[in-house]
């Protein structure tokens, strides 16, 4: 999954025997295509390396919370390959405001300093996007390529092999991904969408302490959330 000017996205070996088959399918193919091809006129992001950033930092065996985001960031240096993270050093983007604003009224605790949730991932959190790519300052641009039927066997593959995964879905299009997600085997916590245009529906969801919940009603440690970067 790469190209001649980047360098191979890294992907953790617990994932790769989970996805394998979808590398296999002649859909995957054309999308890499058509990263190629794209690549050759735009700039894409985020980084080759980060595309699969999401699976490296949290093994298939440790995913305990799912946040579900739709396309990465499509500035400049914000992308890392985690749904509504940016790497150190860069503006928070206006949905990761939101978030953050919750997380600290829900939590008492300080807004974060950095919008790097690699923390996150290493704990359990899988944070991933239901498009994987996206065409500078073109929001939308990768989507009915291909990613939207990898991602939905992501999902698939957690709900059917894994036990007490809790599924954060914010706005309409995560909670179009309810249908893959086994009900009598995860949770579900729903809330509208943290961006600017929506985020009254999502203040007060308490995701963050409910998900701790849940967790420790199963046995599981619960997310350190304020431990980022």
């Amino acid at each position: 999954m790469s190209n001649s000017n980047s360098a191979a996205p890294k992907i953790h070996e617990s994932w790769l025997n989970v996805l394998q088959p979808e590398f296999d399918k002649p859909y995957f193919s054309d999308l890499k295509n058509f990263l190629v091809e794209e690549k050759k006129v735009y700039p894409v992001y985020p980084p080759g390396p980060l595309i699969f950033n999401t699976f490296n930092q949290t093994p298939f065996n440790e995913v305990k919370v799912v946040i579900l985001g739709q396309d990465p960031y499509h500035g400049p240096g914000q992308a890392n390959g985690l749904c509504f993270s940016v790497s150190a050093g860069i503006k928070h983007p206006p949905s990761l405001v939101n978030i953050f604003k919750e997380m600290q009224k829900d939590l008492n605790v300080p807004y974060p300093k950095t919008g790097d949730l690699t923390g996150w991932a290493k704990q359990g959190v899988l944070l991933l996007n239901t498009t994987l790519t996206v065409r500078e300052h073109s929001p939308a641009s990768h989507q009915g390529k291909g990613w939207e039927e990898f991602t939905d066997s992501v999902i698939r593959s957690l709900s059917e092999h894994r036990n007490g995964v809790i599924f954060i879905l914010w706005g309409r299009h995560a909670q179009n991904k309810k249908p893959l997600i086994d009900l009598t085997r995860h949770h579900i916590l729903e809330a509208a969408h943290p961006s600017p245009f929506s985020a009254n529906g999502f203040f007060g969801c308490r995701h963050f302490s409910r998900a701790n919940y849940l967790l420790m009603q199963s046995g599981q440690t619960p997310i350190n959330w304020v431990a980022l970067g």
